[in-house]
């Protein structure tokens, strides 16, 4: 796929999500067949730039490109500022957040909150467009503020005449935060409104699902957020429904463990052990999701506090499953996150 000047090996995206798409996590999306990997989004207020977190969200050595950093923020220049700043620090597409329902983004007028002021929303884009003109600059937003406002095809079009090069849309309004399913009628429309790439994002987790909504959009492409949690291989087996019309078999327990332990061994590299064990906690409860003793063994999880001692803990808990024969079979996407 041809996208923001790059040539990507699928339109296959993985959302931004915050406290999940960290490097690691990005590198394993891209190993098993996502074409691109946005960042969690790093923030546009130039105090925090010090800080550990942004330091890591801001870390990319070794990443497959291209990369893609999303900002976030409600003052053009602050913006335009972070453009620069990520640009001049490896990232090669600047995403702009205009999706995140979270109060804590919202209550400080960004994310989709920014979808109630369309001036200032052109002012942002044009301003960060103009911060990095060798940059190719893409925006994510939701559909609307509540279901009476959905206004996300007159954005879009403004985003395209600021010189915006791609589109993804989740196909909710921020009210709707995650309640409910996502509807894809208005992303349809976006794609005839413009003539940017369009990737529709929400609810997609399935192959079959991927392929209804590409379908129904006339989209690009699909993002896949939560529904990569625990099951980052979804990207393959869309890829492989997409090129031939046919499922891939869930891979077995074995498999699982080997992409779990790689990601963990990531995580503590990454992290540290302090805060890589703690941070895996969360990952492993996806691996595990809906496995046979799951609960239990995320209950004496949260109490293992040692790289060594977790690892020997997993390995012992899929071990069982393989020498109970057990196969794996596809649950609901998991909900704990909030994808930006």
């Amino acid at each position: 796929m041809q996208f923001a000047g790059f040539s990507l090996p699928n339109n296959l995206f993985v959302a931004p999500m915050a406290g999940v798409t960290d490097r690691p996590f990005r590198q394993l999306c891209k190993r098993l067949g996502a074409g691109l990997a946005v960042s969690e989004m790093v923030s546009s207020n130039t105090l925090l730039y010090a800080t550990d977190k942004t330091r890591r969200r801001t870390d990319h050595a070794g990443e497959t490109e291209p990369i893609s950093v999303q900002i976030a923020g409600a003052d053009p220049e602050q913006m335009a500022q972070a453009a620069r700043f990520n640009a001049d620090n490896g990232a090669q597409i600047i995403d702009i957040n205009m999706g995140c329902p979270a109060k804590k983004v919202c209550n400080k007028a960004a994310g989709s909150a920014l979808m109630r002021d369309e001036a200032l929303v052109a002012q942002i884009l044009a301003a960060v467009v103009a911060a990095v003109p060798d940059t190719p600059v893409t925006l994510k937003m939701r559909t609307g503020w509540d279901r009476d406002n959905r206004n996300a095809p007159h954005l879009a079009r403004i985003a395209e005449d600021c010189g915006i090069r791609a589109l993804a849309i989740h196909g909710r309004t921020r009210a709707d935060k995650y309640m409910g399913n996502a509807e894809y009628d208005t992303i349809a429309a976006i794609k005839t409104a413009v003539g940017i790439p369009v990737i529709a994002n929400g609810d997609i987790d399935s192959p079959e699902k991927a392929a209804a909504v590409l379908r129904h959009t006339g989209a690009d492409g699909v993002m896949i957020g939560r529904a990569a949690q625990g099951r980052p291989w979804i990207f393959r087996e869309i890829a492989h429904y997409l090129a031939t019309g046919q499922t891939l078999a869930p891979p077995p327990v074995a498999e699982i463990r080997d992409i779990c332990r790689s990601h963990l061994d990531d995580l503590y590299a990454f992290y540290g052990e302090w805060s890589g064990v703690r941070i895996a906690r969360k990952h492993i409860a996806w691996y595990t999701k809906g496995l046979a003793g799951a609960h239990v063994f995320r209950q004496a999880m949260n109490t293992e506090d040692s790289v060594a001692g977790q690892l020997a803990a997993v390995d012992h808990f899929f071990t069982q499953l393989s020498h109970q024969g057990v196969t794996v079979h596809y649950q609901a996407s998991c909900f704990e996150e909030l994808a930006a």
